[in-house]
């Protein structure tokens, strides 16, 4: 009988020692995983200022690393090359976030795209692409600049221009169906492109003192009055 009460005893210990050790594995990995979040965060942060400060091809890992207070190696685990990591920041500027959301897709365009009225709707773009442009229009400038000479640049910048003129082709699309189009789509299309790469933002925002209230109402008129057909009484 002393045995069992002293086997049972035994039994029980081993298991709470099973328990709390899978409790302790769980909140080390959730420590592990929250930290490595957290350092991804702060690379890309670092990343995204040094490519704009200094240049993308004068820009190292070791002041990336620096910058963000990892190790090199920690930086090279999560993002492996500079031109992934590059490739990450754009993406982070771009969305405003590290979800991997299409900005088609996110809360702020579908509103846009799913105004009804035309004039209304270039407004809430306009507002809408001023604050993507406050987040990446410096770093596509670097992008721009490293382009030259960098290949993993040019590649990154091909496809910037691809992706945008992709978008714009569906704004345009939307723009179309509304029957409040005042050019054709394409045109409609190729007038978005070509002001929303960030040169328009920088060179009014940054060099002239605009205010981004200020630049997201212009562009909002300059789109109403190039694009929107005043005779559908909608303007």
């Amino acid at each position: 009988m002393t045995e069992l009460r002293y086997s049972s005893a035994g039994s029980n210990i081993v298991r709470m020692y099973l328990m709390v050790e899978g409790v302790k594995r769980r909140y080390d990995s959730t420590r592990r995983q929250q930290q490595a979040r957290e350092n991804r965060r702060r690379i890309l942060a670092a990343a995204h200022e040094l490519f704009v400060e200094k240049g993308y091809g004068s820009t190292t890992i070791s002041e990336i690393a620096q910058a963000a207070g990892v190790a090199v190696e920690t930086v090279y685990a999560t993002f492996r090359t500079k031109p992934t990591l590059l490739h990450r920041a754009w993406d982070i500027a771009v969305g405003g976030d590290q979800q991997d959301v299409h900005v088609l897709e996110r809360p702020e365009m579908r509103a846009v795209l799913g105004e009804p009225d035309l004039s209304a709707r270039v407004a809430r773009f306009a507002t809408a692409n001023t604050a993507i442009m406050r987040r990446t229009a410096r770093l596509r400038l670097a992008v721009q600049a490293a382009a030259d000479t960098d290949p993993a640049a040019a590649a990154l910048l091909a496809e910037i221009d691809r992706a945008r003129l992709e978008a714009m082709g569906v704004h345009a699309r939307a723009a179309a169906a509304t029957g409040q189009l005042a050019v054709p789509e394409e045109e409609c299309r190729d007038v978005l492109f070509a002001t929303t790469d960030g040169s328009l933002w920088h060179n009014l925002v940054e060099r002239r003192g605009w205010s981004d209230e200020r630049y997201a109402a212009w562009l909002g008129r300059l789109w109403l009055a190039m694009l929107v057909d005043s005779s559908t009484g909608h303007a």
